[in-house]
Protein backbone atom coordinates (compact mmCIF):
# COMPACT_ATOMS: atom_id res chain seq x y z
CA UNK A 1 0.00 0.00 0.00
CA UNK A 2 1.42 3.37 -1.03
CA UNK A 3 1.57 6.06 1.62
CA UNK A 4 2.48 9.69 1.08
CA UNK A 5 4.46 12.29 3.04
CA UNK A 6 3.95 15.98 2.31
CA UNK A 7 6.53 18.75 2.66
CA UNK A 8 7.39 22.21 1.41
CA UNK A 9 4.73 24.37 3.02
CA UNK A 10 5.45 27.78 4.48
CA UNK A 11 4.40 31.40 4.77
CA UNK A 12 4.48 33.84 1.86
CA UNK A 13 2.96 37.14 0.90
CA UNK A 14 0.24 37.40 -1.69
CA UNK A 15 1.67 36.99 -5.16
CA UNK A 16 4.44 34.72 -3.94
CA UNK A 17 5.24 31.11 -4.77
CA UNK A 18 5.74 27.83 -2.98
CA UNK A 19 6.63 24.32 -4.13
CA UNK A 20 5.10 21.40 -2.30
CA UNK A 21 6.38 17.84 -2.54
CA UNK A 22 4.72 14.52 -1.85
CA UNK A 23 6.96 11.50 -1.46
CA UNK A 24 5.48 8.05 -1.92
CA UNK A 25 6.58 5.17 0.30
CA UNK A 26 6.53 2.89 -2.72
CA UNK A 27 6.10 3.17 -6.44
CA UNK A 28 2.52 3.98 -7.44
CA UNK A 29 0.91 1.77 -10.06
CA UNK A 30 0.41 3.21 -13.51
CA UNK A 31 -3.36 3.07 -12.88
CA UNK A 32 -3.07 5.29 -9.81
CA UNK A 33 -3.74 8.99 -9.59
CA UNK A 34 -2.01 11.23 -7.08
CA UNK A 35 -4.05 14.19 -5.92
CA UNK A 36 -3.32 17.30 -3.92
CA UNK A 37 -6.15 18.18 -1.57
CA UNK A 38 -6.57 20.90 1.02
CA UNK A 39 -8.39 21.55 4.25
CA UNK A 40 -10.56 19.48 6.56
CA UNK A 41 -12.99 18.83 3.71
CA UNK A 42 -10.14 17.60 1.51
CA UNK A 43 -10.99 20.03 -1.30
CA UNK A 44 -9.64 18.89 -4.66
CA UNK A 45 -6.73 21.00 -5.91
CA UNK A 46 -4.93 19.03 -8.63
CA UNK A 47 -4.42 15.46 -9.84
CA UNK A 48 -1.90 13.66 -11.98
CA UNK A 49 -2.26 10.19 -13.46
CA UNK A 50 0.90 8.29 -12.60
CA UNK A 51 0.99 6.25 -15.79
CA UNK A 52 0.19 8.90 -18.40
CA UNK A 53 1.14 12.11 -16.60
CA UNK A 54 -2.19 13.67 -17.54
CA UNK A 55 -3.13 16.50 -15.19
CA UNK A 56 -6.34 17.99 -13.87
CA UNK A 57 -6.91 21.17 -11.88
CA UNK A 58 -9.61 22.82 -9.82
CA UNK A 59 -10.89 25.99 -11.48
CA UNK A 60 -9.68 28.05 -8.53
CA UNK A 61 -6.03 27.14 -9.17
CA UNK A 62 -5.96 26.64 -12.94
CA UNK A 63 -3.22 28.73 -14.52
CA UNK A 64 -1.48 29.31 -11.18
CA UNK A 65 -0.61 25.82 -9.93
CA UNK A 66 1.27 23.08 -11.77
CA UNK A 67 1.35 19.43 -10.69
CA UNK A 68 4.18 17.22 -11.89
CA UNK A 69 5.76 13.88 -11.10
CA UNK A 70 9.30 12.59 -10.74
CA UNK A 71 9.24 8.89 -11.50
CA UNK A 72 12.84 8.40 -10.40
CA UNK A 73 12.06 9.48 -6.84
CA UNK A 74 8.35 8.55 -6.70
CA UNK A 75 7.51 12.17 -5.91
CA UNK A 76 4.67 14.43 -6.96
CA UNK A 77 5.24 18.16 -6.80
CA UNK A 78 2.86 21.12 -6.75
CA UNK A 79 4.30 24.41 -7.94
CA UNK A 80 2.07 27.18 -6.63
CA UNK A 81 2.43 30.67 -8.13
CA UNK A 82 0.45 33.88 -7.70
CA UNK A 83 -0.69 32.73 -4.28
CA UNK A 84 -3.49 34.60 -2.57
CA UNK A 85 -4.91 34.44 0.97
CA UNK A 86 -7.71 32.12 -0.17
CA UNK A 87 -5.01 29.48 -0.79
CA UNK A 88 -4.17 29.38 2.93
CA UNK A 89 -4.80 25.88 4.22
CA UNK A 90 -3.28 22.54 5.15
CA UNK A 91 -2.34 20.63 1.98
CA UNK A 92 -2.41 16.85 1.71
CA UNK A 93 -1.79 14.35 -1.04
CA UNK A 94 -3.77 11.19 -1.66
CA UNK A 95 -3.57 8.10 -3.83
CA UNK A 96 -6.62 6.89 -5.67
CA UNK A 97 -7.85 5.42 -8.88
CA UNK A 98 -9.91 8.31 -10.22
CA UNK A 99 -10.46 12.03 -9.91
CA UNK A 100 -12.36 11.53 -6.67
CA UNK A 101 -9.22 10.51 -4.79
CA UNK A 102 -9.48 13.44 -2.35
CA UNK A 103 -12.84 12.18 -1.13
CA UNK A 104 -12.29 8.49 -1.73
CA UNK A 105 -8.62 7.48 -1.70
CA UNK A 106 -7.44 3.90 -2.00
CA UNK A 107 -8.83 1.49 0.58
CA UNK A 108 -6.40 1.35 3.49
CA UNK A 109 -4.78 4.67 2.61
CA UNK A 110 -3.69 6.65 5.67
CA UNK A 111 -3.62 10.41 5.39
CA UNK A 112 -0.31 12.12 6.14
CA UNK A 113 0.20 15.10 8.42
CA UNK A 114 -0.22 17.57 5.58
CA UNK A 115 1.92 20.63 4.99
CA UNK A 116 0.69 24.12 5.92
CA UNK A 117 0.48 27.01 3.48
CA UNK A 118 -0.13 30.53 4.79
CA UNK A 119 -0.55 33.46 2.42
CA UNK A 120 -0.71 36.93 3.90
CA UNK A 121 -2.16 39.98 2.17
Amino acid sequence: QVQMAESGGGSVQAGGSLRLSCAASGRPYSSHVISWCRGKEREFVATIRWGTGRTYYADSVKGRFTISKDSASNTVNLQMNSLNPADTDLYYCAVGTDLGACKQPLRGFNWGQGTPVTVSS
